[in-house]
């Protein structure tokens, strides 16, 4: 018997096994691989002397939520490293918009691209420096934000109240345009958008690109040293540090449920694990109602939403090995960690098309990672190990490129779709696939089997899209770790505030079952449990 057993050993389920470690629990973390982290793993595999991150790999939102500042993981071993720059979107004619780490010559940037836009950056900058804080607050606590409530609405108010929630409530798209002349700054903030499954069209689409912008801008967009795996690493230093364990090749089969509430879980060998106070769920919405909790232990109502649940888009990602840094024909692109590739906003806005149409993208949006560049450990000097991701519809129904891809994804599909993303490369930097080395291709499938929690690549745990935010995440109720089983508490990205390395998910669910353990646990449980069936009924 331990106090709380989590299910899953990425780094939203250490964070919240980290937290009640801190509060002196007994904590138990099983997880079905036979290593650690989830999304958060580097290896060799490419290439036995270049680093690669096998999912994610740059952590803005790591260095910038205070759910992974308050473990301070730089005493158990993390080093952050950063690019020279943070973001470059280099264009087809040679110009480059590049997001520095310095504001100024950001803003420098921006004006040689369109005259005026310099000052429209610091603007935005400003309006970070007086909300900038508080939203990141707000955004990472649970839903209603109540205690983050008061200091963002005031500082809202300061900022300039209801025009600047219009202006972050609109597509990216609008907001650029509105705030640049040139193609620059239009680009950064559709751009970082991007990173989730927003289009440039999408409502609030402004505010995510703003805010990972702005966050690149104060914090920097950086990596950690070593590869991904080394901040698991130290994720799991921290909680063996205070008594925690982590047991790998254990995956869980259920929640043991009697009488509406969790008692703990059962592994794969038969073996049942004891939760003496709550269990903690790091797998995705779908694979916990109706997966390891089955539907007669909740409501009706559930199992209708959950078939109403949308996952974010299908991820395809390349690895390469390369015996030289990438020959940009845009210097400004070979000094930045992260490369936005695509021609311009309308590009991004066919891409976007296509894969709301389930075709794959003709020229697709890409994102593409120089980690050498960022850390000098992950390659012999002169080298450089890259990735590029992009974005695949689920279901495919055609192929808007010329190879017939028709998503069974098989040697031939993957060969022609990596080839499409290194002609995007190549375009911008001739002599780039002359420089390979290496190359590993991850396909959608292959990335569900490496995380269950990752179906088809889905990285972010479910949409972005605003009708499954906030009170609608992942289901419409209150935005909360909570679950209609009491002392089970859903810990992944599928619950508020979703995607992204920041922690925050663990730490709420944390943070709900010591709440519900305490004292004040015998009237939360009942009221929070009365207010959502008010929401949903």
């Amino acid at each position: 018997m331990v106090d709380a057993v989590v299910i899953g050993a990425g780094h939203n389920g250490l964070v919240a096994a980290n937290m009640l470690a801190d509060a002196g629990w007994d904590v138990a973390v099983l997880e079905a691989q036979p290593e650690p982290g989830g999304a958060v793993r580097s290896d060799r595999g490419v290439h036995p002397d270049y680093v690669s991150d096998v999912c994610s790999a740059f952590y803005p939102l790591g260095v910038a939520s205070p759910a992974m500042r308050a473990l301070d993981l730089q005493r158990y071993g993390v080093r952050w490293r950063h690019a020279p720059a943070v973001l470059a979107h280099p264009l087809p004619d040679g110009r480059c918009a590049v997001l520095e780490r310095d504001r100024d010559a950001t803003a420098a940037n921006l004006d040689a691209l369109g005259a005026g836009d310099g000052a429209a950056w610091l603007r935005l900058c400003g309006l970070w420096d007086e909300i900038g804080e508080e939203v990141l607050r707000a955004l990472f606590t649970p839903f209603p934000p109540v205690r983050a409530a008061l200091p963002l609405a005031a500082a809202m108010r300061r900022a300039g109240g209801l025009r600047v929630a219009r202006s972050l409530l609109a597509p990216a798209r609008t907001l650029g345009e509105q705030e640049f002349a040139g193609p620059g700054g239009r680009l950064l903030l559709a751009g970082s958008a991007l990173h989730t499954d927003l289009f440039p069209e999408s409502t609030a689409g402004a505010l995510f690109g703003w805010l990972l912008a702005m966050i690149g801008q104060r914090y920097g967009w950086p990596v950690p040293e070593g590869g991904a795996g080394e901040l698991t690493a130290a994720l799991v230093r921290r909680l063996e540090s205070r008594g925690g364990r982590v047991h790998c090749d254990t995956p869980v089969t259920s929640v043991v449920v009697r009488n509406g509430r969790a008692l703990g879980v059962r592994t794969a060998s038969g073996e049942p694990v004891r939760a003496a106070r709550a269990v903690l769920a790091d797998v995705s919405a779908p694979a916990l109602y109706g997966g390891l909790v089955g539907w007669s232990d909740l409501p009706a109502s559930l199992r209708a939403d959950m078939r109403r649940f949308g996952w974010d888009q299908a991820t395809f990602k390349v690895d390469w090995a390369l015996s030289g840094p990438i020959p940009w024909s845009s210097p400004g692109a070979g000094r930045a960690g992260t490369v936005h590739l695509s021609p311009g906003m309308d590009a991004l806005t066919g891409h976007s098309a296509h894969l709301a149409t389930g075709r794959v993208p003709a020229e697709p949006f890409a994102l593409l990672g120089q980690m050498t560049v960022a850390d000098p450990a992950r390659s012999p000097a002169g080298t450089e190990s890259v990735w590029a991701y992009t974005h695949v519809p689920h279901r495919v129904k055609a192929d808007a490129g010329p190879d017939g891809i028709t998503g069974t994804w098989d040697e031939r599909e993957q060969a022609a779709m990596a080839d499409r993303v290194e002609h995007m490369v190549e375009r911008l930097a001739p002599g780039f696939r002359a420089r390979i080395a290496g190359r590993r291709v991850i396909a959608p499938p292959a990335f569900q089997a490496h995380d269950a929690n990752l179906v088809n690549g889905a990285l972010n745990g479910g949409t972005s899209l605003i009708h499954q935010q906030l009170v609608f995440r992942p289901v419409p109720g209150l935005g909360r770790a909570e679950t209609p089983v009491a002392g089970l508490y859903l810990a992944s990205a599928s619950a508020h505030p979703g995607g992204g390395v920041h922690g925050a998910c663990g730490a709420n669910a944390a943070r709900a079952a010591l709440a519900h353990a305490g004292p004040a646990g015998r009237l939360l449980t009942p009221a929070l449990n009365a207010l959502g069936r008010l929401l949903a009924p």
